[in-house]
């Protein structure tokens, strides 16, 4: 059974090309260790090299399910055999200490002010501050892009309610625009529930895609939407562009702030300065009284503001509906701005901008 499951799969697989060198992607060797289970999952690597386009391994997916007899696919995507030997790091802080630039990160003057909005832990509410940041800057005027860097759980996509493809044009990806916001995300290229396993390298090389070959335009401000910790996404951003400052995003638990801890002093290790500390949930907002309830412990974000010397930018709290809003694609600055947390997200937008010393990017003059 598992043999003939094996031998499907990679006939079906040649039908997938990859247009780099005009060839499937089984004659061009790019599938690697490909086994199935009596329950029909199937398993496989995938070898993408550097300018292989990463929808490559959505493509693969979607071939490979449509096999008859597949239960459900599992892919590893590696680097070709030495290609990415200096991009895997250590993945913890001090290795940011030890990392060796061998090039000064790149002035990316037509993305504006450029800022990352990182957590010590997932399920702090870093993407939803990172979305309604660049979703209060768009409705004040402003020319913003959010990249989603979350390459292990990007939920950009389903804040702002945007899932097609993006389109190609003339080799450039254009980003998909939701609320005056352009937006690009790995969520736009893969499957919902695909299960890649993303190791550093491909980390660090859908970093560089998404800056580099992505049709931005002219911006004022480019939010960065990065994975929880500390590892190759932070270190490889840090190193590949210049960026005005980090946001750091914990909840009031002292476990979340700890985290927190760790993840700006790895940014101050690279050199990039924390701009202050944003407390999500940081207490619940009763719709119908406005009476404040500590859900969780009091003051971790102050606390942890104090200790790195930087600001609180913000106390968000827990209201309802924030999270059906966030089902429904709609961020809270623009569905609810009158809401104790829009108030508190528009507030905390003000004192990042103050921070940042943002900048506006002329428009480019065109000549006739």
């Amino acid at each position: 059974m598992t043999n003939r499951i094996d031998a499907l799969v990679a006939g079906a697989l040649t039908n997938v090309r990859n247009p780099r060198v005009d060839q499937d992607v089984i004659s061009a060797g790019m599938i690697r260790d490909l086994s199935a289970d009596e329950a029909g999952q199937v398993f496989l690597t995938v070898v993408l090299g550097r300018d292989d386009p990463a929808g490559l391994v959505r493509e693969i997916r979607r071939a490979v399910r449509a096999v008859e007899g597949v239960s459900d696919v599992a892919i590893e995507v590696v680097e070709p055999d030495g290609e990415g030997a200096t991009a895997a790091r250590a993945q913890a802080p001090a290795a940011a200490s030890k990392a060796t630039h061998t090039a000064p990160p790149e002035e990316l003057a037509s993305l504006g002010t450029i800022l990352a909005v990182s957590s010590g832990k997932g399920g702090v509410g870093k993407s939803t501050v990172a979305a309604n940041l660049a979703a209060e800057l768009a409705r004040k005027g402003k020319r913003v892009g959010v990249m989603d860097a979350d390459i292990y759980g990007p939920n950009i996509p389903r804040i702002f309610g945007v899932q097609e493809k993006p389109p190609v044009i003339g080799g450039k990806v254009v980003p998909l625009e939701r609320y005056g916001v352009k937006l690009i995300s790995l969520g736009f290229l893969v499957e919902r529930d695909a299960p890649a396993i993303w190791r550093g390298p491909i980390v660090v090389k859908i970093i560089g895609q998404f800056l580099h070959d992505v049709e931005w335009g002219v911006l004022d401000y480019f939010i960065v939407d990065l994975p929880p910790g500390t590892g190759d996404a932070q270190l490889s951003l840090s190193q590949t562009v210049h960026m005005r400052g980090a946001i750091i995003v914990t909840t009031p638990q002292e476990m979340a702030v700890g985290d927190a801890l760790r993840g700006a002093k790895m940014f101050k290790q690279v050199g990039v300065p924390v701009l202050g500390i944003v407390e999500n949930m940081s207490f619940f907002a009763c719709p119908h009284c406005g009476e404040r309830s500590d859900i969780f412990q009091e003051g971790g974000g102050q606390r942890l503001a104090d200790e790195l010397e930087v600001p609180l930018l913000g106390r968000i709290p827990l209201q309802a509906q924030m999270a059906n809003l966030a089902d429904e694609g709609k961020p809270v600055v623009i569905a609810q701005p009158e809401s104790p947390a829009g108030k508190a997200l528009s507030s905390m937008t003000e004192q990042i901008v103050e921070r940042a010393g943002g900048r506006t990017v002329p428009l480019p003059i065109i000549t006739g």
